[in-house]
């Protein structure tokens, strides 16, 4: 059946629904995979700038427990209801502050222990996710410029953040990044949900297009269109004024940008920067267009 969020108003431009519930089981097996290779000096190398592998388990235990905890038990936690913004505070400030406070808290516990209760809570909330309702609305994804989002993006949006921590982990201790193409490519089509919020102020002509490829097994073709509100990723034709005329050629689009699959997730996840990633693209048509497309950005950084 189709999600109703295809069709409801300030909702299509998002592109159609992906469902990655059956995929958090096989992400966190991955998980545990990689944790359960780790050597005991591994946990202490730097995964992110900041954060060692083991801050970012750390973290990872923490988002495990806020979605259990929220959207599971409904508990909001705290004598005033969870976490609150300080004066002034942004979003991502916000979000940077609360996840530091988790890792800190969480310094004492053993790399052995934090394995074992991210296998277990993990597990749990691999078995939320597979019961969710797609159609629901959920947390905003602020990448997406969507607050609430349906709850297709939401879980997408989590699989793709437990996934990149993964990649973080494996690349620290010194393994590539898993070219799995099942859960890769589901990770990339999420990220590319980026594409409108990305260009929102990237003034084109009604019906301009922009094509981003990603080579390889887990890649594949997203073409974003100029509409009279805003870009969107649903159906390019529907950018276009039905006339009674006979159907016309396909134009090329204005801009195409091809990018191999490992540079598409590091950009996306700012593992790279934009001029790296436009520097190594190919790309076709409008520059300008090109080097807009090569900012997104599908984590809040």
């Amino acid at each position: 059946m189709e999600s109703q969020f295809a069709d409801v108003p300030g909702r299509s431009w998002l592109g159609s629904p992906i469902d990655v519930r059956p995929l958090f089981a096989a992400e966190h097996t991955a998980l545990m995979g990689v944790l359960r290779g780790l050597a005991p000096g591994e946990w202490e190398k730097e995964a992110v700038p900041g954060w060692s592998v083991r801050d970012v388990v750390a973290h990872l235990l923490g988002d495990f427990y806020g979605r259990l905890g929220r959207d599971r038990d409904g508990h909001r936690g705290g004598r005033r209801g969870g976490p609150a913004f300080a004066p002034g505070e942004t979003l991502e400030a916000f979000i940077h502050r609360i996840n530091q406070e988790w890792v800190d808290s969480l310094s004492r516990v053993s790399p052995a222990a934090l394995t074992d209760t991210v296998d277990l809570i993990g597990r749990q909330v691999a078995r939320y996710f597979e019961g969710v309702d797609l159609d629901s609305p959920s947390l905003g994804v602020s990448w997406a410029g969507v607050d609430p989002a349906p709850m297709w993006l939401d879980s997408a949006r989590d699989l793709t953040e437990f996934w990149t921590h993964r990649q973080q982990i494996r690349h620290a201790a010194g393994r590539g990044t898993d070219p799995d193409p099942q859960l890769m490519t589901a990770v990339l089509d999420t990220f590319m949900r980026a594409l409108p919020h990305t260009l929102r102020d990237v003034a084109a002509p009604v019906g301009t297009q922009i094509r981003v490829e990603i080579e390889g097994p887990a890649g594949g073709t997203w073409t974003v269109t100029a509409t009279e509100d805003r870009w969107s990723l649903a159906a390019p034709d529907a950018a276009r004024p039905v006339a009674p005329v006979a159907p016309l050629r396909s134009a090329p689009p204005a801009a195409l940008v091809r990018l191999d699959a490992e540079t598409a997730w590091r950009l996306c996840t700012r593992g790279i920067g934009p001029d790296t990633a436009l520097a190594r693209a190919r790309t076709d048509g409008d520059r300008e267009l090109a080097a807009a497309v090569c900012q997104i950005v599908s984590i809040i950084h």
